[in-house]
């Protein structure tokens, strides 16, 4: 059992309020048509009395026989409290009547207390079913409402966890590289070369892309290639010129946008499973081409004889997961390998929210 908030309560207030007024007023109106003059008096006071009950009966039964019990599924104690509060409603339902109401507007013999507490039939069809059909409405629009913002609370909360997931998604650029740019730019310093400051900067540049940029839902394409130029620039640091070749093929027709990160975790995949597990001469391709429609991203590498390629490594499955919550299912995604070379394309919507 949750407790309610002050929101949820206020809710429950105003539905209340407009409910059994709307009720009342319903009835009311039904009756005029049928009924005038001092019938019609007599009548609304008798469907008065009954619409305080019908109140009492129908959130003693939600609020506590199936809030405390049904909702427990303790179904037996439910079945049976709900036949005694039923029965308890109808019978203070007709005291209230006869020893209070109609006095103040008719002049009747009152029926003995007995007459009230054993006259099940008549309990049960003046009394009774007025409560039942009053309250049947009011629990089922209640449930409709509980299940609508109990539907409501979970996408929200289903929501919170994918975007905790795709920030942890994010953060998962690997620390390998990192250490590595370090070392080799600290080795770079020790050697005073002029591409000391240069790889500073990429790195830089990389970090406040990924604690910024990286954390909103889009970036525009060509900002997520600049950053693949200073990564590949500071993985480069790391091999000789015959260890590596990379080829790229960029053709921009359409300022489109993706979500952060998507490119620049292929590349690095690129680089850990081709040039970082071989000892031979890597190639690396990546061809972008955009236009009004979709952004279409290839990367390829090749990666040695001896290796097998991880087509469900973990880069790989945070992509899939990235681009599902991303787009759902209007996107491509498809990976292969033939001959030694690994291949992974992306097909996604020009833009998309």
């Amino acid at each position: 059992m949750k407790t309610p908030s002050q929101s949820q309560l206020r809710q429950t207030i105003y539905f209340q309020l407009f409910f059994w007024t709307a009720l009342l007023l319903f009835g009311t109106a039904k009756m005029y048509g049928e009924y005038n003059g001092m019938i019609f008096k007599d009548v609304f006071l008798y469907n008065f009395c009954h619409w305080i009950f019908q109140i009492i009966g129908a959130n003693f039964i939600y609020f506590i026989l199936i809030r405390y019990f049904f909702d427990r599924k303790r179904y037996i104690e439910f079945s049976l409290y709900l036949i005694i509060s039923l029965y308890l409603t109808s019978v203070m339902n007709r005291f209230f009547i006869v020893y209070i109401a109609e006095p103040l507007f008719i002049n009747k013999l009152k029926d003995s207390v007995f007459d009230i507490l054993t006259d099940i039939p008549y309990l049960l069809i003046h009394y009774t079913f007025t409560i039942i059909s009053g309250a049947f409405i009011f629990i089922s629009i209640m449930f409709f409402i509980r299940y609508k913002d109990e539907k409501g609370r979970t996408i929200k909360l289903q929501k919170e966890k994918t975007e905790l997931e795709l920030q942890s998604l994010k953060s998962q650029l690997n620390p390998h590289f990192l250490f590595n740019t370090l070392n080799n730019i600290y080795s770079l310093s020790i050697s005073h070369s002029d591409k000391t400051s240069q790889s500073i900067s990429q790195l830089s540049d990389i970090l406040d892309y990924i604690l910024h940029k990286g954390q909103k839902k889009w970036v525009t394409v060509s900002d997520e290639l600049s950053i693949l130029d200073d990564y590949i620039a500071l993985e480069s640091l790391r091999y000789h010129d015959e260890r590596l070749n990379i080829e790229k093929h960029i053709r921009l027709n359409s300022p489109n946008t993706i979500p952060p990160l998507l490119y620049l975790t292929l590349v690095e995949n690129a680089f850990k499973h081709g040039a970082g597990k071989s000892s031979e001469t890597t190639e690396i391709k990546i061809d972008m081409e955009t236009n009004d429609l979709h952004s279409v991203f290839k990367i390829e590498n090749t990666f040695s004889s001896h290796q097998t390629a991880d087509e469900k490594g973990i880069g790989l499955q945070n992509i899939q997961r990235q681009l599902q919550y991303h787009y759902q299912k209007n996107f491509t995604f498809s990976i292969s390998q033939e001959n030694n070379i690994f291949k992974v394309e992306i097909t996604t919507p020009s833009h998309y929210d």
